[in-house]
């Protein structure tokens, strides 16, 4: 749902000339020092990005699912460490607190999300329970106006520069399943937390992650989110729900930059006489890159539309989420092969996209996860 074209043509307008002026330039700085420039995340800040999802109730731009994928398309066709930034902030971050915090809850944290003075981070998985989420091992006990926390999460985005976690954490030993999970808002200051050392990834350099260790680390019990237990699997399931159409929206950006990368360059390159772009196998390639981020768009767009009508989207989020990084990885795989020998080069900047985006089909849900999860909604739907 788009609620004012005019002003979201100017928000779009002002992140794509952000992205083309500053981020791109940069993408080179960010891949040799690891690092986003601190400058660069300030001017995020101004731009509104850390609080494109909370409601301007709150100080945030409020945007619906529609008008904030359609940003992504354009803040996405860069970098996506850049996106990484205020991604677990604007996503899976903050959501649950939306969601389902109090208001109490609302009221302390969600303005400060929206204008980045404070920066979330979502702490579920861990070293034995990524993909099987429920099976999680951090322990919450209660203890008189507090929670004691025990645990390591693995693999934690932003971990190291967040200010608060969302974290799941068992505080009922005798459930087993995601019964037993319950989800807290964590200082990352606390006493008893600490930090392994920063991952070193295949790609996405200057986005970081590392794990966050627990140790008799005490939480307010005040900072139970929605002051419910056993409560938090089911938040972190409608928070991952939205963030599938989220990082499909990522997936677009990011292809539609390597095809326009692909394009130029196939429109430049000559071999034998004539631009490379004039070949009938090369044409090929990029007709069904094409073809598949049409696709693949049009999919993001639908499901957005869909959730901003209240829907229950689990489904069409996971196709979504599938089909949009199962198409990335493709369109990344034939711009390297358009570019031959200068796309295994890392000047021409593609073999860092290369990289960077095999993350897609592993985080918030693997590919096989998500065909789980269709599956599963079809034959439930069947049974119904």
């Amino acid at each position: 749902m788009i609620r004012d074209p005019e002003i979201l043509n100017a928000l779009l307008d002002s992140v794509g000339r952000f992205v083309r002026e500053r981020l791109v330039p940069a993408e080179n700085t960010v891949a040799e020092t690891d690092e986003i420039p601190a400058d660069i995340v300030q001017e995020m800040r101004e731009l509104g990005l850390f609080g494109m999802t909370v409601p301007e109730e709150f100080g945030g731009l409020g945007l619906t699912m529609e008008e904030e994928v359609r940003v992504l398309f354009e803040l996405c066709k860069t970098s996506p460490a850049f996106r990484s930034v205020i991604g677990t902030t604007v996503g899976i971050g903050s959501q649950g607190i939306l969601m389902d915090g109090t208001e109490a809850q609302k009221a302390e944290y969600l303005p400060r999300l929206a204008t980045g003075e404070l920066m979330a981070s979502f702490a579920l998985t861990e070293p034995e329970a990524g993909s099987d989420a429920a099976s999680l091992r951090t322990t919450a006990v209660r203890d008189g106006d507090h929670y004691v926390v025990n645990g390591t999460k693995r693999y934690i985005t932003n971990a190291p520069h967040a200010s608060i976690f969302t974290l799941m954490a068992r505080t009922n030993p005798e459930d087993k399943g995601a019964g037993g999970v319950s989800a807290f808002i964590v200082d990352a200051k606390s006493p008893g937390i600490s930090f392994g050392k920063i991952d070193k990834k295949m790609g996405q350099r200057g986005a970081h992650t590392c794990d966050v260790i627990f140790d008799n680390c005490r939480v307010p019990a005040a900072n139970l989110i929605g002051l419910k237990e056993g409560q938090g699997f089911k938040t972190a399931m409608k928070v991952l729900d939205k963030g599938r159409i989220h990082i499909a929206a990522v997936c677009v950006g990011v292809a539609q930059r390597m095809l326009d990368d692909a394009l130029r360059y196939a429109s430049e390159r000559k071999q034998f006489g004539q631009a490379i772009g004039e070949f009938q196998l090369v044409q090929a390639m990029l007709a069904d890159s094409q073809t598949e981020l049409y696709a693949a768009q049009c999919m993001v767009v639908d499901a957005a539309r869909k959730r901003d009508e209240g829907l229950n989207v689990s489904t069409e989020a996971s196709c979504c989420k599938l089909f949009a990084s199962e198409m990335c990885g493709r369109v990344a795989d034939r711009a390297v092969q358009i570019l031959g020998g200068a796309g295994y080069l890392a000047e021409y900047g593609i073999e860092r996209f290369y990289r960077d985006v095999r993350l897609f089909r592993l985080y918030e849900g693997t590919t096989q996860i998500q065909q789980i999860i269709i599956a599963r909604n079809m034959l439930r739907a069947l049974r119904a």
